[in-house]
């Protein structure tokens, strides 16, 4: 299967393109800076999302697009999801190429944890989405509107706090939000190959929940909303990355 890849270059989009190629798929890894990309195998593209010239190039021959585009929290608009993902969208449709999975925010469901305490449901969680994270949450319901208008088969992965974890575990997946606050890079990334190759979940927005070896709030907190990991932050500058949300 021919699959495009936007964000590779990030974490969890690093992760995709390996498991992809692991998997025998023909991989195409877009990014703004190719000579920074470690994996090797996939057809490598320099292009920015931000381009739609460059976006229907790499779109072109392709069997199924993967987003895992991302921004850091910051004060600043964001418009990477929503203008990104809007010139995949013309591309895919110009190109004939239907099959479309990207990546927002459990928050996105619009409903409390399942299971959680009162502090984090009322004090934790809506203090990161209407304060810190705020422009990006604005940005990813802006793609979700877009890509909802489409007539193209999409799915939209709705992940928790994104941590990193050694291998693909048994995690959970459902069409409501899950219980649970956490979600590995490994697992997004295989959910999402998953939901590229096997149409899982067509026209429909999905949680996946890790079980196993996850962190606590304040560790992630520190690590990726604050940016504790220093050599993340060129990465997550140009928009190559999953979002880092401890959500």
């Amino acid at each position: 299967m021919n699959i495009v890849i936007f964000g590779a270059n990030g974490p969890t989009g690093r992760l995709a393109v390996e498991q992809a190629r692991a998997e025998g798929h023909a991989v195409t890894a877009v990014t703004r800076a190719p000579e920074t990309f470690p994996v090797r195998g996939p057809r490598v593209v320099r292009a920015d999302v931000l381009d739609p010239g460059a976006v229907g190039r790499a779109v072109a021959g392709q069997d199924a697009v993967i987003s895992v585009l991302g921004v850091p929290y910051g004060r600043n608009p964001v418009t990477v999801y929503s203008v990104g993902v809007g010139h995949i969208a013309r591309a895919m449709a110009e190109h004939g190429v239907r099959r479309f999975v990207g990546v927002t925010s459990a928050v996105l469901f619009g409903t409390a944890a399942p299971g959680e305490g009162f502090l984090f449901r009322r004090v934790l969680e809506p203090s990161v989405v209407r304060f810190m994270g705020r422009t990006v949450y604005d940005d990813m319901r802006r793609m979700e509107e877009i890509v909802r208008a489409t007539d193209l088969d999409w799915t939209v992965v709705r992940p928790g706090g994104l941590f990193d974890r050694d291998g693909v575990s048994d995690y959970r997946v459902g069409t409501e939000r899950l219980p649970g606050r956490y979600t590995a890079r490994a697992d997004l990334a295989h959910e999402l190959l998953r939901q590229a190759v096997e149409d899982r979940h067509v026209r429909a927005f999905v949680d996946v929940r890790t079980t196993q070896d996850t962190p606590s709030f304040l560790d992630l907190l520190r690590k990726e909303a604050f940016g504790g990991e220093r050599g993340r932050k060129k990465e997550r500058a140009s928009a190559d990355g999953a979002t880092p949300r401890p959500l």
